[in-house]
This record gives structure tokens, C-alpha cells and sequence, in this order.
């Protein structure tokens, strides 16, 4: 059964017996997938391959651009701009409609950025990253942050610095909390978002714990989405943890594979699609997953 039913309260997201299909495989580490709804078709990464694919229903899985930096996590801004984490170029960038480059960050007081891997964007416009990868005698900086970027692109701000490996990251539907998950511990934690965009850091509690804290390992936690009800999905050991408003594990989507990421999409945003180390998938939902903003 491609479904683990811990709590038949995961009835009302996805039935029992509901199939994941596969879209593509062969890829080296697929990630960040995004719908592009004008069009209808689905972005996402080949993070090894350093390549941009694209998934649409009339020619299947493409090469849309290579190489991509070795590009991580997608999103869009309200304007409808694509947004992307170049973790081999040390940088957040943005799409420009003339198709030209604006980055968006890549340096904080002076020093490179890291690898930034996952990226979403407030209703505000103000731009929100996740920079792991420390510690690495390789890497400009000696820790792993999470930063936000003003919508005018003029100031960044770090506002957590003590997470292991910060990796995926997800409003709630009001945009009053900001879930982050570490791959290294092995756990989503939470933070109340204050009026300005920064994080009330005495909020901070672990949301859902997903595995022992370990050196990382394949089934950390990775990509992560919510739902319009608030519930997360967020990957992990065996495929994709649903988890309710309240941190309960309801159950899993299971892939087989080693899962890295997540993003909603259809006509209806009722599609899940999922991506592994070297394929993609999409299942049905009973639940809209929260549109992206433009």
C-alpha cells in the first residue's frame, strides 16, 4: 500500500488505497518542485545533473535549461517571478519577465553565503532562505542560517543561526508561523512570525520530531508544504509525512526511495507532486495545498 494510515483522520487528505504515479526517473537528486499554473506545466531541479526540467502533460519530462548552477528550491513571488536557491553559485536569484538576473542575495556583512537550498516568499514580497552546510572548511561561513530578505531587496537579516542543517521551510495558511525543518536533527521546529518579518525567537519550539538528531543520514527531513487547512507535508523517513496543525503524524505517503521535496499544483492545487533522489511523482488530494503567491 503506497499509503501508512497512522490516524484515520488522513482519510479526509488521501484514501487508503489511493496510487502515486510516476512521472519520470533517472535524474541525479530531484528537487524543488514547482507549478507554473499559467501554463500548466511543472518546474523542478536536477540538483547533481545541474539541470532545470520541466514535467507537462502533453510532452512529459524535458531539459529546460543546463547547466542551473546546481539550483535547489523554487518558488514565485506575488509578481509571478521565479525565485531560485543556486546552492553552486553561493546565491538566491530572481527571474526578471525581460528574462534577465537579479540576485537576491548572495553575502551577509561581507562573507558568501553558503548553499542556499529551500526559498518562499510572504504576501509582503519579503523573501525568506535557508543557507546549510556549515560546518565545512569549505564554505565562507562557519554556521548554517535562515534569512530574510525586505521586499525592496535592501536589507537581508539572519534570524536563526542555531539549526544543524536548515533545509525545507513553510508559512502556515495565516503566515503567523514559519516552519523550518533541520535535516540534521531530524525535526521541524516552529516560530511565531512578528509584524516586522522577523522571527520571536522565544516562540521556538520542535513542531514534529521525524528521527534521533544523528549525523545526516538519507531520511532527514527535507522539502515541506502546507496545506490551506494548516496541515504539513514535509519529507522524511519513507516518503511524506502528513502531519496536523497540532504536530501529530498522521501518516505517510510512501515512496520507496529516498524523498526530497514536495509542491502543490493542478487546476485545483489538489496534486501533490513529490520528488526523490532520482524520480518524480504526483498523487491526488482530497485537501488544496496553499496556492504561491502570483
Amino acid at each position: 500500500m503506497p499509503i501508512d494510515m497512522l490516524s484515520p483522520e488522513l482519510e479526509r487528505i488521501v484514501s487508503r488505497d489511493q496510487d502515486i504515479e510516476e512521472l519520470g526517473n533517472g535524474y541525479l537528486v530531484a528537487e524543488g518542485p514547482l507549478w507554473w499554473k499559467e501554463e500548466g506545466y511543472l518546474l523542478f531541479n536536477e540538483v547533481r545533473g545541474n539541470r532545470r526540467r520541466k514535467w507537462s502533460p502533453r510532452d512529459g519530462v524535458t531539459v529546460l535549461q543546463e547547466p542551473s548552477n546546481n539550483a535547489n528550491g523554487l518558488t514565485r513571488d506575488p509578481q509571478g517571478r521565479l525565485l531560485l536557491c543556486e546552492g553552486g553559485a553561493n546565491r538566491v536569484t530572481r527571474v526578471e519577465p525581460d528574462g534577465s538576473i537579479t540576485v537576491v542575495a548572495n553575502s551577509y556583512q561581507g562573507q558568501r553565503l553558503n548553499r542556499p537550498n529551500d526559498v518562499v516568499v510572504k504576501s509582503d514580497g519579503s523573501i525568506y532562505f535557508t543557507d546549510p552546510g556549515a560546518p565545512d572548511p569549505e564554505l565562507p561561513l562557519d554556521y548554517s542560517g535562515v534569512y530574510r530578505v525586505s521586499p525592496d531587496l535592501g536589507t537581508i537579516t539572519l534570524l536563526v543561526r542555531d539549526l544543524a542543517f536548515p533545509n525545507g521551510l513553510a508559512f502556515s495558511p495565516d503566515e503567523g508561523i514559519l516552519y523550518i525543518d533541520d535535516y540534521r536533527k531530524g525535526h521541524i521546529r516552529a516560530f511565531d512570525v512578528q509584524p516586522n518579518g522577523t522571527l520571536a525567537l522565544a516562540s521556538d519550539r520542535v513542531f514534529c520530531k521525524l528521527k534521533e538528531p544523528r549525523p545526516i543520514t538519507p531520511d532527514g527531513p527535507d522539502g515541506m508544504k502546507v496545506d490551506v487547512e494548516g496541515n504539513v507535508y514535509c519529507t522524511g523517513p519513507g516518503g511524506v509525512w502528513v502531519i496536523d496543525q497540532s504536530g501529530k503524524h498522521l501518516g505517510t505517503i510512501l515512496t520507496g526511495a529516498q524523498t526530497t521535496n514536495v509542491g502543490w499544483g493542478g487546476e485545483d492545487w489538489k496534486t501533490l507532486f513529490i520528488t526523490t533522489f532520482d524520480a518524480l511523482y504526483r498523487i491526488p488530494l482530497k485537501i488544496a495545498g496553499t496556492p504561491l503567491p502570483g
